[in-house]
């Protein structure tokens, strides 16, 4: 199980784009996540008549290690860490380490 899932709100701890909160907008294999706002980069590409694209500077979001990424915890609104947990019916969630409140309900 992933403690960070698309669609969670996260918050950007180290790095230049430290302090963006914002959604993950996809999994890049096991330790990259891409989130929304944060750590933006330009690419220039060249463009190309037959695809009917044009060229020019694109600005996009990079990558970002999963590492340097927390899950945001709106009862404290500050990022927190994430541990894994079975309840008594055998389902394994995820639990903030700060409160032990359950993530997914």
């Amino acid at each position: 199980m992933r403690r960070i899932r698309k669609g969670d709100q996260v918050v950007v701890t180290t790095g230049r784009s430290k302090g963006h909160r914002g959604a993950v907008l996809r999994l890049i294999g096991a330790d990259r996540v891409v989130v929304e706002n944060a750590n933006t980069v330009k690419r220039h590409t060249r463009g190309n008549p037959r695809a009917g694209t044009a060229g020019g500077i694109i600005q996009k979001e990079a990558p970002v290690h999963i590492s340097n990424v927390a899950l945001y915890n709106p009862q404290t609104k500050q990022p927190d860490r994430v541990g894994i947990r079975s309840l008594e019916d055998g389902r394994r969630v995820r639990y903030f380490k700060s409160t032990g409140e359950v993530v997914d309900v």
